[in-house]
């Protein structure tokens, strides 16, 4: 009996009290994590970010021990233990968005003492920081200056600081309070004001897309808070893009530039911001727009030579610094009526096109990636997944052919004159250059290539491929598409039967209807001069740099 009893005891020590230890940590941990969620929830001076292990040697700024997790503030660059969390979001101060300047009109700096980025030097004796394992030496979060604790005294800028390398592009807190100070005048005022901020300061404003492919734009939100003002930095998952485009009209007229963070779709969706813009009467105000390529295709950032698609390849500030040195170009777009036949009580569908328009093939693959993508949203957060999704409609389709005999359907219009068209299975309306992540689709390759098509010419280009096959050849230059023309008009009329569409990546199944294509209006974007980091950016941006020289007025 002994025995027996002997057995409970060690079943219970062994086995049964380290799983109720475990159930008591776990609730422990989760009842400590809820109240760090509510004081970062609740926290107004600064944007915490929770890590439950930070990347490289980190010390809290309040206790000043080496911590390996708990939060830092994507501002200010702070970093706090779990228990310093609620002392540190009272006591220390984040950036100011909006503060005045000194009697003398500069901005002091701001210092964060410890957790210096690696590799920094310091502005006095220019020796490396941050090389001992402690808490120590300062940083500017403004200009991003480092300094060591004992030359902090001996800096020869008096305690002014001219925000660092990007300058240019930082909308400063003082500005920001001397406009809230005067009442809202003309644009004379904001131009005079301006005056104090740099014969060469053209404020940039990030719009970031967080849903966008790869899911980077929460990450990269972050790291633009801590080199630029935050202010100017917005999350469009939580901002509609024309209430964030709405401080484009406190900044100096034709000044601003906007970096988009997010695929075609997202740039597409700013750009309708900014014709909102014009038609509310803010046109001197509209800026001139980027992109950070975060989505599965980017074929218009492509085209405009900012690359296929970022994944931190470049660090942001190389982002910037070719922001500030990129230069103007014009972006054709067009409004895509779509007319139902035989119900005259539905209204006109009207679409803007910035890339291309298709029916056939590819318009399928992107309406069952589309559905696929609707149901299970969470599967698509990659871009190699989601171009392998595409991949397996695409084989799908070279066995079903749902699109062929194209041809029968359909009658197509150049100009107001009918095109007698071959046996195809697709036809796509071609804005910019690059089609399918990737493809110079009108250009071609081999004795057939054509001269680049531009951006700005009002002219579209008209091609058909003769299946998903065909799509694949020509995206490995195995095959040219056929080349049916240019035009500055385009009507197609789907006689009978249900075919699928798309526009700019937005697909739908359409009846028969009438397609008419006209000239809207024109954008204003950037494309990159400087000298790029990585390889595969220098070869699209020199892909694209012929069909961009000659768009200038």
């Amino acid at each position: 009996m002994s025995d027996e009893w002997n057995l409970f005891a060690w079943t219970v020590f062994a086995v049964i009290l380290p799983v109720l230890i475990t159930l008591w940590c776990s609730v422990q941990r989760s009842k400590r994590k809820m109240v760090i969620k509510d004081i970062l929830r609740k926290s107004k001076k600064h944007g915490w970010r929770y890590r439950d292990l930070f990347s490289k040697p980190t010390c809290c700024c309040v206790c000043s021990q080496h911590i390996l997790q708990g939060a830092f503030c994507h501002c200010c660059g702070v970093c706090v233990d779990e228990a310093c969390l609620q002392k540190a979001d009272t006591s220390l101060a984040c950036k100011e968005v909006m503060s005045a300047a000194q009697r003398d009109g500069s901005l002091p700096h701001h210092w964060v003492r410890g957790n210096v980025p690696l590799c920094a030097y310091c502005a006095v004796c220019k020796q490396q920081c941050g090389s001992q394992p402690k808490l120590c030496d300062f940083r500017c979060i403004w200009c991003q200056s480092t300094v060591h604790d004992d030359c902090k005294p001996r800096l020869s800028d008096s305690g002014k600081c001219d925000l660092g390398e990007f300058r240019n592009l930082i909308i400063p807190p003082h500005y920001l309070h001397s406009i809230n100070q005067r009442s809202r005048g003309p644009s004379d005022d904001y131009g005079t004001l301006a005056s104090m901020c740099g014969p060469n300061w053209t404020p940039v404003i990030v719009l970031a897309n967080t849903r966008s492919g790869n899911n980077m734009g929460e990450e990269l939100l972050g790291e633009f808070k801590s080199l630029l003002n935050p202010v100017q930095v917005f999350d469009l998952s939580e901002l509609p893009p024309i209430k964030a485009l709405q401080l484009c009209t406190v900044l100096p007229a034709g000044s601003v530039r906007v970096l988009v963070c997010g695929g075609d779709g997202t740039v597409g969706w700013v750009l309708d911001a900014v014709d909102e813009m014009k038609i509310k009467g803010q046109e001197q105000y509209v800026p001139h727009v980027t992109i950070l390529p975060l989505g599965t295709g980017n074929d218009l950032s492509n085209s405009l030579g900012w690359g296929a698609g970022y994944a931190g390849e470049i660090p942001v500030e190389q982002v910037l610094r070719n922001i500030m040195e990129a230069e103007a170009v014009k972006l054709d777009r067009w409004k895509v009526q779509v007319t139902n036949k035989g119900y005259s009580f539905r209204k006109t569908k009207v679409l803007t096109m910035n890339n291309y328009f298709s029916v056939g093939p590819d318009a399928l693959m992107a309406l069952n990636f589309h559905a696929h993508r609707e149901k299970t949203p969470s599967l698509f957060s990659s871009r190699i997944l989601n171009k392998a999704v595409y991949f397996f409609y695409g084989t799908k389709d070279c066995l079903v052919q749902e699109c062929k005999d194209l041809d029968k359907f359909i009658e197509l219009e150049l100009d107001g004159e009918r095109v007698e068209l071959p046996n195809l299975e697709g036809i796509i309306v071609l804005n910019i250059g690059y089609w399918g992540g990737g493809c110079r689709l009108w250009e071609g390759m081999g004795d057939e290539t054509y001269p680049p098509s531009r951006l700005d010419d009002g002219l579209l280009e008209v091609v058909g491929v003769f299946g998903s096959f065909h799509c694949a050849q020509i995206q490995v230059k195995l095959a040219n598409p056929v080349r049916i023309g240019q035009a500055h008009t385009v009507r197609l009329i789907l006689k009978s039967g249900k075919m699928p569409m798309q526009v700019d990546g937005e697909p739908w199944a359409q009846g028969p209807c009438t397609i008419t294509i006209t000239h809207k209006t024109r954008a204003l974007m950037l494309y990159p001069t400087g000298e790029q980091t990585d390889d595969e950016e220098d070869d699209s941006s020199s892909a694209s740099e012929p069909e961009l020289r000659d768009q200038e007025d």
